[in-house]
C-alpha cells in the first residue's frame, strides 16, 4: 500500500474498450429473448431509453469522476456528499448489485457452456442419486445443466480473483475487439436475413402487451449497461484525464447503445420475438444467419463470443465489489476484517469469498429466474445512480472548496435531476418483486447504518455538514434529521515512527491525546524502498526491513498498551517518505496526526515541504512534537486567534487532565492599557477549551519574541499554533517565531488543523 504516483499511460481507446468491455456481457447475449417476451419487437425501443439514461448518468459521474479520481467510485461519492447513511445505501447497493450482476453473468455463461456441449446427462443424474442428507434432493434435483455451468463459472472466477490473477490493459483490449468483429460479422450477416414483416409480426407493440411495456423492459434490460462507471476507477491513471475521461464514459455508453440496438433489429428481424431463445438467443440467430455459410463454425463462433463477454462481465464484477468494500473498510460503513490481506495471494479474500458466497447462492436460487437476477441488479444500481446524482449537487450547490471538477455536466442543474428522476423513476416500472427487493434492502442498509456504521464511520458529510453549519438558517427537522444520522466513528490519532530516538516522545504524545479523547492510537512505520525498486519487488524484500519495523511497532504497542490505549499498527511500503505520512493519514482516518520535529526546521511552523505547501491540504490535524527533554510538568500555550491555536489549547487540555500537567496560558498585548482586555481573552479561551486551574500571563510588552523567550525558561513544554504568513512571506524572511523556538531549551508542540486553502491562501497567507 503506497502513495507512489499511478502512470498515466492509459489512453482513451484502452479506457473506452474498458467501458465497452464490461457492458457488452449477458446483457445482450442472454436478455434479447426474455425482454422480447415481455415487450415485443417495441423492446429495441427499451434498449435505447436505457442508453440515453445511462448517457445522463455517465454525464454526471464524469463530473464526479475528474473532481475526485478515488477508488470506490459510486459509493465514495455519495459517502462524501450526502454522508455515510446514503454511503451505507449506496456502497451496499453497489456490492449487492454487482453480486447480482455476477450471478446474472455467471448464468449466462452457463446456458452457453450447455448449449455448446448439448446435455451433460452424466452430471444431474450423478447429484440426483445423492441421498445422504434427504433435505436436499429439492436442490439437487433443481439444479439445471445451466446453473452447473454457472456454478462452475462463478468458482472460476471468483478463484481466479482469489489468488490475484488479473487482466491487463492490453488483454482487455484485445478482448474486446475481437467482441465487436465477431458481433460486427453477426450483425453484417444477419441483415442478408433482416426481414421486416418477421420484425412486425405482430405490429411494433403487439396487443397483449401495448406501449406500456416499453418502460418495464427498460427496467429488465437495464442491467445490460451497468459498466460504464468502471472507467472513473481508474481515472488517475488516465493520460489527459479531464479530457479523455466524459469522452470515454459517454462514448462507451453511445457505442455499446447503437450496438445493442442494431443487435435486437437483427435478431428480432430474423426470428420471431415469441420464439427468441431465453437462453442461448444469439446462438439460435447464427443459426440461421451464420451456418450457411459458415456451417457449425459460426454457432460456435458466437458461442465463444459469448463465453468470452460473460466472463469478462462476471470477473469485473467480482473485482469491483472487492474494491468497493476496500473503500467501505476504510471508512468503517462496513467491517475492515473483510478488507484482510492474503499473507500469500495480497488480495482481499475475505471480501471475494463473502461475494463469492452470495454469487453462488442467487445461481442455485435464482438460476431459473433471469429476470429476477437482471431486475435486482438494476434496481441496487439505479438506487446508487440516483444517488450519485443528488450528491453532485450538493457539491455544487454547498461550494465545497477543493471541489474543482475539470469536467462540469452541461444544463446543471437539469441534467443532474433528469438522472435522478430517471433513475428512481424506472424502479416504479419494476416488477413488484424487485420494488420490494429494493425498499427492503434500504431498510436492511439503514438499519445496519444504525447497528454498526454509525458508531464506527467518521465521515460526515457535505450535505449534514452544511445543514449542522448554517442550523438557524435550515428548517428544524432538517437540522434534528442531520443531528440523528451524524456519525460518531472514533477519535483516531496517528504516529508515524521512524526513528527510535524520538519513539517515545512521539507515542507518548499520541497516546496522551487519544486517551483524552477516548480514542485509538494508530502507529505507522513508513519503509522506503529506493525508486529503482518496484513496490512489488520490495514487498517480497520485506524481511530486509522487517526486523526495525516490528521493533518499532513492537515498542509502539507495549507503550501504548501501558497507557490503557487501544493501539493498532501498520507498516507501509513506499518510494516516498514525508509525502506517504499524507496519504497514512487519510487511509487510516486519522483525526490528528502527532509528527516529529526536528527543531532545525524554519518552514514557518508549519507542517510539510514547500512543493506540499502549494500543492496539497493538511489530510487532518497535525501536531509537530520535538521532544527534548521528556518532562511533561509544566506547559505554556502561546494564546492568539485563529483554529491552530485553539488546537494547541486541546492539547494543552490532554496534557492536563491525562499527565497532570500545569499549564500557562501566554498572552502578548501592545501596552499596560490593554491588560485587562488581554486578561478577559484568555478567560474566555480557556473556558472554551475546558481548561481549569491554569495560569493566566498577559505580557504588555507587545514582544512576542521576548515573551515567549523568557515564559519558555520556567516550561518543560512551549504550545504555539502554525504561523499565518503565507509560504512565500515565510520564504522571503523566515519567522521569528520559529527563530525563537529553535532557541529554547524546552520541548516544542507546532499545531496546524486541517483547512481547505486556496493557492492564493497557501501562497500569500490566509490573515486579513
Amino acid at each position: 500500500m503506497s502513495d507512489e504516483e499511478l502512470a498515466k499511460d492509459l489512453g482513451l481507446l484502452s479506457a473506452l474498450t474498458i467501458g465497452i468491455g464490461t457492458m457488452i456481457g449477458a446483457g445482450i447475449f442472454v436478455l434479447p429473448g426474455i425482454a422480447a417476451q415481455e415487450a415485443g419487437p417495441i423492446v429495441v425501443l427499451s434498449f435505447a431509453i436505457g442508453g440515453c439514461i445511462a448517457l445522463i448518468n455517465a454525464l454526471c459521474i464524469s463530473e464526479l469522476a475528474t473532481a475526485m479520481p478515488k477508488a470506490g467510485g459510486g459509493y465514495y461519492y455519495v459517502n462524501r456528499g450526502l454522508g455515510p447513511l446514503f454511503g451505507s445505501i449506496a456502497g451496499l447497493g453497489d456490492w449487492m448489485g454487482l453480486a447480482f450482476a455476477s450471478a446474472f453473468y455467471c448464468i449466462g455463461f452457463g446456458g452457453y457452456l450447455a448449449g455448446a456441449f448439448g446435455d451433460v446427462t452424466f452430471v444431474l443424474p450423478l447429484l440426483g442419486t445423492v441421498h445422504l442428507i434427504p433435505e436436499l434432493d429439492l436442490l439437487l434435483f433443481t439444479l439445471n445443466q445451466t446453473q452447473v455451468g454457472a456454478l462452475v463459472a462463478g468458482v472460476l472466477f471468483v478463484g481466479v480473483n482469489y489468488i490475484g490473477a488479473k487482466e491487463t490493459g492490453g488483454l482487455q483490449t484485445v478482448i474486446v475487439l475481437i467482441l465487436l468483429g465477431i458481433l460486427t460479422v453477426f450483425a453484417f450477416a444477419g441483415f442478408f436475413y433482416f426481414d421486416y414483416s418477421v420484425l412486425v409480426v405482430d405490429g411494433w407493440a403487439p396487443t397483449e402487451m401495448g406501449y406500456g411495456a416499453v418502460l418495464p423492459a427498460t427496467a429488465l434490460v437495464f442491467v445490460s449497461f451497468l459498466g460504464y462507471a468502471k472507467i472513473a476507477t481508474v481515472g488517475e491513471e488516465m493520460k489527459n484525464p479531464g479530457r479523455n475521461l466524459p469522452i470515454a464514459l459517454v462514448g462507451s455508453v453511445v457505442i455499446v447503445t447503437l450496438i445493442y440496438v442494431a443487435l435486437m433489429l437483427v435478431m428480432l428481424g430474423v426470428v420471431p420475438w415469441d420464439e427468441l431463445s431465453d437462453r442461448i438467443p444469439v446462438s439460435q440467430v447464427a443459426g440461421v444467419t451464420l451456418t450457411p455459410v459458415m456451417g457449425g463454425v459460426g454457432v460456435g463462433l458466437m458461442t465463444f463470443a459469448a463465453l468470452l463477454a460473460t466472463a469478462s462481465s462476471a470477473n469485473a464484477s467480482i473485482l469491483s465489489s472487492a474494491r468497493i468494500n476496500f473503500a467501505m473498510g476504510r471508512d468503517r460503513v462496513v467491517t475492515d476484517w473483510l478488507n484482510e490481506i492474503h499473507p500469500r495471494f495480497a488480495t482481499p479474500y475475505r471480501s471475494i469469498l463473502v461475494t463469492g458466497f452470495l454469487i453462488v447462492v442467487f445461481i442455485a436460487a435464482l438460476g431459473e429466474r433471469l429476470d429476477v437476477l437482471s431486475r435486482a441488479a438494476s434496481v441496487l444500481h439505479l438506487i446508487v445512480y440516483g444517488l450519485m446524482n443528488i450528491a453532485l449537487i450538493t457539491f455544487r450547490e454547498a461550494d465545497v472548496e477543493g471541489y474543482s471538477p475539470d469536467f462540469r455536466v452541461p444544463l446543471y442543474p437539469y441534467m443532474p435531476i433528469a438522472g435522478t428522476v430517471f433513475s428512481f423513476g424506472l424502479i416504479a416500472f419494476m416488477a413488484s418483486t424487485a420494488q420490494l427487493l429494493s425498499a427492503l434492502f434500504v431498510v436492511g442498509a439503514v438499519a445496519w447504518y444504525f447497528f454498526y456504521g454509525r458508531k464506527n464511520a467518521k465521515v460526515e458529510g457535505v450535505l449534514s455538514d452544511v445543514i449542522l453549519k448554517k442550523g438557524d438558517d435550515v428548517h428544524p427537522l432538517a437540522v434534528s434529521a442531520a443531528e440523528a444520522v451524524k456519525p460518531e466513528g472514533e477519535y483516531r490519532v496517528m504516529v508515524p515512527v521512524a526513528n527510535p530516538a524520538t519513539q517515545e516522545g512521539l507515542v507518548r504524545m499520541g497516546a496522551t491525546l487519544a486517551e483524552a479523547n477516548d480514542g485509538r492510537l494508530v502507529v505507522v512505520h513508513v519503509a522506503t524502498v529506493p525508486d529503482q525498486t518496484p513496490l512489488d519487488r520490495g514487498a517480497e524484500e520485506l524481511d530486509v526491513v522487517s526486523p526495525e519495523a516490528e521493533e518499532l511497532m513492537e515498542r509502539s504497542r507495549e507503550m501504548a498498551e501501558a497507557a490503557g490505549v487501544e493501539v493498532e499498527t501498520h507498516t507501509v511500503l513506499s518510494h516516498e517518505g514525508f509525502e506517504q505520512v499524507y496519504d497514512a493519514a487519510d487511509r487510516y482516518k486519522a483525526d490528528v496526526t502527532v509528527l516529529g520535529w526536528s527543531g532545525r526546521d524554519r518552514a514557518g511552523g508549519r507542517v510539510g515541504g514547500t512543493f506540499d505547501e502549494v500543492a496539497r491540504s493538511l489530510p487532518c490535524d497535525f501536531v509537530v512534537y520535538d521532544d527534548r527533554d521528556g518532562e511533561i510538568n509544566q506547559v505554556l500555550v502561546a494564546v492568539g486567534g485563529g483554529p491552530d491555536v485553539a488546537l494547541g489549547g486541546d492539547v494543552a487540555a490532554a496534557l492536563q487532565d491525562v499527565e497532570g500537567a500545569a499549564v500557562r496560558l501566554l498572552h502578548v498585548v501592545d501596552s499596560p492599557e490593554d491588560e485587562d482586555e488581554g486578561r478577559e481573552f484568555l478567560e474566555e479561551w480557556a473556558s472554551e477549551r475546558g481548561l481549569e486551574d491554569v495560569e493566566f500571563v498577559v505580557d504588555t510588552s507587545g514582544d512576542v519574541q521576548q515573551a515567549l523567550r523568557a515564559q519558555a525558561e520556567d516550561s518543560d513544554v512551549v504550545i504555539v499554533g502554525a504561523v499565518g504568513e503565507g509560504l512565500l512571506e515565510r520564504l522571503a524572511r523566515g519567522s521569528l517565531v520559529l527563530d525563537v523556538l529553535y532557541d529554547v531549551e524546552a520541548s516544542v508542540v507546532l499545531t496546524e488543523v486541517e483547512r481547505g486553502r486556496s493557492l492564493r491562501e497557501k501562497l500569500f497567507g490566509w490573515r486579513n
